[in-house]
């Protein structure tokens, strides 16, 4: 494994991690999204150059726009749930109330 390679993989696992345990406000575990999602961005861009195709240079770009849809959903997400329950945490959450 190539010291590169690791840095990415682990940025993408501390990214998972953060998801995994600290879930307590909505806007951790949307930053926590958005840096495996980075990772994975610079990660698939260095794939490409690597292999030297031109058969997946759309790929990265088209990653980083379902990246840019899914953090304005959820920035959305944020901000109406703000203002229906007045915090951003997720244990005030109750999908039964919904």
């Amino acid at each position: 494994m190539t010291p590169t390679h690791f840095a990415f993989s682990s940025a993408f696992f501390l990214g998972l991690t953060g998801l995994a345990f600290h879930r307590f406000h909505l806007l951790s575990a949307l930053l926590c999204l958005e840096g495996m999602m980075l990772s994975l961005f610079i990660a698939l861009s260095l794939w490409t150059l690597q292999l030297d195709s031109t058969n997946f240079s759309a790929s990265p770009m088209l990653l980083l726009a379902f990246s840019a849809c899914e953090a304005s959903a959820g920035l959305a997400l944020l901000v109406a749930t703000a203002r229906t329950h007045g915090t951003d945490r997720l244990q005030s959450l109750n999908l039964l109330q919904c």
